[in-house]
């Protein structure tokens, strides 16, 4: 795929006039997909997946494009002449880009994650007999993911990953759900069978009858998947520079108001984890490292080329969304087998769903509890509760109510197929707050 990317890229920019800019970009995946039902393998797809996007710059005009790659070479070239072509017809007619962020030259990068991951025949008997005895619905994916990107000024990037993940729910006759997600690029049976029995030991809680609690604030632990989805929040006008200055981040306060979270809060984002390559989307290189929130107290934020040039900024090569890619909250001392007796009596959340603003100026955040929920009494769980509904602000769960972040983080990974295969996760730890605040 690489030489293939690179040797159609060299050829193109040598089709372009001497007023055009050209950036070129692929994604594209070697995946193989296995979906359970009732731990049973019910159907095996294996998918070979390319596109090629472009990205064409006539002075203060721009217009992309993206069309399906293939393996053979001539016909994606043809296909490539043909679009661009196409772009050259009608970028006259679009208007001018005042912001226009200019492909420039720069230093190129290559990076190949070797993953030790299962073959496709060794898949069924690694994990299926750890569910042999409980009702599991669930995808598994597994393979190659690549990303290219070149420009017509000799930037070339290439990033190549091996991993896989598997996406489970176990079922009570009842039907309520103890919901996990395994995944990594070096397999480890015995690892993958002790992550799966602890997933079962909830669902054996998840068995009594359920409780239902009062509206309130409530002492709680949210697990490394639920405190995932409340950073995943901070990409939604939170951290990004734009939206600040626009006055539509959630993180205004922080910025004209001073305002600090808990110093045990600490937030960067850090390619290190090889989730995602550190090149972005107009093919500038991001820093390995970017301490965002240091000791609750907001250090930097995401700051695009497009956000420089409006603002008059220096950026740090964030994504033009300016959304956070790979993420960790540092974990704390929080020893994971002292969880319950620091709750002492509360609630233990697994995961969050349907997450939204709901008052963003203030940090207010509205959500489900989901899956393996439960009451804890005394250090011991008690039963499931029912689903609620919760509405707080992470100046709160993450300021002066966060009692306590556990000592190991966990990398939940973004396991999305709309399009493909997702690259990217969150690294973080468990969280126990104070009161957190259910509303219905």
């Amino acid at each position: 795929m690489e030489s293939l990317f690179k040797d159609i890229t060299s050829k193109t920019f040598k089709l372009l006039n001497s007023n055009e800019l050209l950036t070129i970009t692929f994604n594209g995946e070697e995946s193989s997909f296995i979906r359970i039902n009732k731990s049973k393998i019910r159907q095996t797809t294996k998918i070979i997946n390319g596109s090629i996007g472009l990205e064409l710059i006539i002075g203060n005009k721009k217009t992309i494009h993206e069309f399906t790659f293939t393996r053979d070479f001539m016909s994606n070239f043809e296909k490539l002449k043909l679009e661009l072509n196409k772009m050259r017809s009608y970028i006259n007619d679009l208007p001018d880009d005042p912001f226009i962020v200019i492909p420039s030259e720069g230093d190129s990068s290559r990076e190949i994650i070797k993953g030790i991951i299962l073959k496709d025949n060794e898949i069924p008997d690694a994990i299926l007999p750890s569910l042999s005895h409980v009702d599991c619905s669930g995808i598994w994916a597994s393979g190659n993911i690549f990303r290219g990107i070149a420009n017509c000024k000799g930037i070339f990037h290439w990033f190549k990953t091996n991993n896989y993940s598997f996406d489970y729910s176990l079922i009570t006759q009842d039907e309520k759900m103890v919901k996990e997600t395994y995944a990594g690029n070096l397999w480890d049976q015995t690892d993958y069978t002790q992550f799966v029995e602890k997933s079962i030991k909830k669902l054996k809680y998840m068995k009594d009858k359920n409780i239902k609690l009062k509206p309130g604030k409530y002492r709680t632990y949210i697990a490394p998947a639920g405190v995932a989805d409340l950073i995943n929040m901070f990409s939604w006008n939170g951290i990004s520079e734009s939206a600040i200055r626009q006055g539509s981040s959630a993180f205004c306060k922080m910025r004209n108001d001073n305002i600090s979270l808990n110093s045990k809060f600490n937030l960067r984002e850090d390619f290190d984890l090889g989730l995602m390559p550190k090149f972005n989307s107009c093919g500038e290189l991001s820093p390995t490292r970017l301490d965002l929130i240091s000791s609750g107290i907001l250090k930097n934020t995401l700051i695009s080329s497009r956000t420089a040039l409006e603002y008059n900024l220096l950026g740090n090569k964030a994504e033009v969304n300016e959304g956070l890619r790979t993420p960790i909250f540092e974990p704390g001392k929080l020893l994971n087998q002292n969880i319950l007796d620091e709750i002492g009596s509360g609630i233990y959340l697994s995961n969050l769903h349907y997450l939204n603003w709901s008052d963003q100026p203030n940090g207010r955040i509205t959500g489900m509890t989901r899956y393996a929920s439960f009451w804890v009494e005394n250090g011991e769980i008690k039963a499931p509760i029912e689903q609620m509904r919760f509405d707080d602000s992470f100046y709160n769960f993450f300021g002066n109510n966060l009692s306590a972040v556990s000592n190991k983080a966990e990398t939940i990974p973004d396991v999305s197929t709309y399009g493909g295969r997702s690259l990217g996760g969150t690294k973080c730890p468990g969280v126990i707050i104070n009161d957190f605040e259910l509303t219905l």
